[in-house]
């Protein structure tokens, strides 16, 4: 593995259930979101909006060139004047679609541009974390990526030209990472979890050995030397960081790589227990099992076919 950790566990999570499109609005909107699982993304290409989250106290003022990230699934409402009359927007008819644009009213006010992502990976919540109910990315020069693939995206979504859904599909994934880059650019300090240690330098320069030698022998003393700290003040620090002490972030690292190995793979269980540092197929079955809820030899199984 290398030691890009954010690849490293987007490519657990498996981004998947993309959805991109926008909204081409004039005259009067209001736009109300059913709660939704995974991660949705927005920004203003051009004209203004209110966001109202639910849960939050006040709503958000867009302008062109925002971006927002909604990753807590809360059910949130998009509009030009909050007093508007709302609509559903399950309930926008099929007629106001063109190529995964709706135009409401004319258009020609506002044009808003998404995406939406599932993860069919467990342990999302171990590795994104708590993330706040609005994410707003601010970073200009580094929005100039983002940016490019939303005017890409607006382009393919018009055209409807060969190859669209494939294009579509990897712009959908660049602007997921992009969105948390920016999100950690601008300094994720809040919350417990992952995707809040790669904004710890200390912290993350840890992280990225274990992710890139999960099979490493660690101890704390080893990991606190990675991250140029103390064992105590690291442990806290760590805890405090990943919502884990850090031999526990580990053991649950090396049983995500063994599920996955497990899953899609046809190595012997005793090569795997080996490879990420168990001495016996014994004791890594045990570790597992604790961590996974199934035996190494029943989990694909499991995975495959999930109860109801």
């Amino acid at each position: 593995m290398s030691v890009d950790s954010l690849s490293d566990v987007l490519s657990v999570l498996k981004p998947r259930s993309y959805i991109a499109g926008g909204f081409d609005l004039g005259g009067d909107w209001a736009i109300q979101y059913a709660p939704h699982t995974g991660v949705k993304y927005y920004a203003i290409e051009s004209g203004a909006a209110w966001l109202a989250v639910e849960g939050q106290a006040k709503p958000v003022r867009l302008v062109a060139g925002d971006c927002v990230l909604l990753p807590n699934g809360r059910r949130f409402l998009i509009a030009r004047d909050m007093a508007f009359k709302v609509i559903e927007s399950v309930e926008i008819p099929e007629s106001d679609w063109n190529g995964g644009i709706a135009t409401l009213n004319g258009g020609g006010d506002t044009m808003m541009l998404g995406g939406y992502f599932e993860f069919s990976g467990a342990h999302t919540e171990m590795l994104l974390g708590s993330m706040p109910t609005v994410v707003r990315l601010r970073d200009e020069d580094d929005k100039i990526g983002l940016r490019w693939a939303l005017s890409r995206m607006r382009q393919e979504l018009y055209r409807q030209q060969p190859g669209r859904s494939l294009i579509l599909q990897h712009l959908a994934h660049m602007m997921l990472v992009q969105s948390l880059r920016l999100y950690l650019a601008q300094g994720a300090s809040q919350g417990a979890g992952w995707l809040f240690a790669l904004s710890d330098p200390k912290i993350s320069a840890a992280l990225a050995q274990m992710h890139a030698n999960p099979g490493e022998r660690w101890t704390l003393k080893g990991l606190a030397n990675v991250a140029g700290m103390s064992r105590s003040k690291f442990a806290l620090r760590f805890k405090a960081v990943c919502g884990a002490s850090p031999i526990d972030y580990l053991t649950r690292w090396r049983m995500i790589i063994a599920g996955e190995r497990l899953q899609h793979g046809t190595e012997p269980i005793v090569a795997i227990a080996l490879s990420l540092g168990y001495q016996s197929e014994a004791a890594f079955s045990t570790a597992f099992k604790r961590t996974m809820g199934f035996t190494p030899r029943s989990y694909g199984r499991a995975v495959a076919s999930p109860l109801p």
